[in-house]
């Protein structure tokens, strides 16, 4: 058994999570409190409906998740936000979300994490939002971007999908997990010309493809599942609690 509240300093500590200005609706802490114990952890990216029903099955008494309960105000508390609210407060169920400040993380972000299972040494941090670094510089690694695509293929095979308009040989590449739709407007800015991303819009090929773009997305859910379960195993450890990951068939 742990204090709700410890766990939450912890995390806000070691994520840094004050440091970080983020996107609108993305509230990052504690967002549903419960009575103040944790005695089992649950872990998800996103906080929907199936995936508070499943931690509630399980007897968690915190969800750790990537994607907050809600990204607009909850009113009127009807249907599945009604029943969203009812289920937390019946498992007695704690939400602790964490968006830009997981991305971001050099030992347990999404993009760092994404980097070092496909063998890539990581240099830098790059698009620079408010002061933090959201995604991070890797080297190419040998073979170049046929070898890149190999080993993406392997780590995403259902969700993998390659562009490639730029370099065959390219000097470093961008890692920036979930959403690219902004990232890949900064490359040519910054000096790249090849991205690992989650998702792109659909008028993004064309701009890869005239701007000689190399582009990977390999899946917004995908691309973030690996941070909230390395979040949720230190947590776990500090704590000597379990957890679980709770896997959804999310295919976008």
């Amino acid at each position: 058994m742990a204090k709700l509240k410890d766990i939450v300093d912890f995390i806000n500590s070691y994520l840094r999570v004050d440091a970080f200005k983020d996107f609108p609706g993305s509230y990052n802490g504690l967002q549903f409190q419960n009575s103040g114990n944790v005695s089992k952890i649950a872990a998800a990216t996103d906080c929907g409906i199936e995936e508070v029903l499943a931690a509630k099955k399980m007897g968690a008494d915190l969800l750790l998740v990537h994607h907050g309960m809600f990204w607009t105000p909850p009113i009127p508390v009807v249907k599945n936000n009604y029943k969203k609210i009812k289920a937390l407060v019946e498992g007695d169920i704690a939400v602790y979300s964490c968006h830009l400040p997981l991305d971001a993380h050099r030992e347990i972000g999404n993009s760092a994490l994404i980097a070092k299972s496909l063998g890539l040494e990581i240099t830098r941090g790059c698009f620079n939002l408010e002061g933090e670094d959201i995604a991070v510089v890797a080297k190419t690694p040998k073979g170049g971007r046929a070898e890149l695509a190999k080993r993406l293929k392997k780590l995403f095979p259902k969700t993998y999908k390659g562009f490639e308009f730029g370099s065959k040989n390219p000097d470093e590449i961008v890692v920036c997990s979930g959403s690219g739709t902004t990232s890949i407007l900064h490359l040519l800015s910054e000096g790249f010309d090849t991205l690992v991303c989650g998702e792109l819009k659909e008028g993004q090929y064309v701009y890869a493809q005239e701007n000689s773009l190399n582009v990977y997305p390999c899946g917004h859910y995908a691309t973030e599942c690996c941070g909230i379960i390395a979040l949720a195993n230190l947590v776990a450890k500090k704590f000597s609690l379990d957890y679980k990951f709770i896997k959804s068939e999310n295919p976008l």
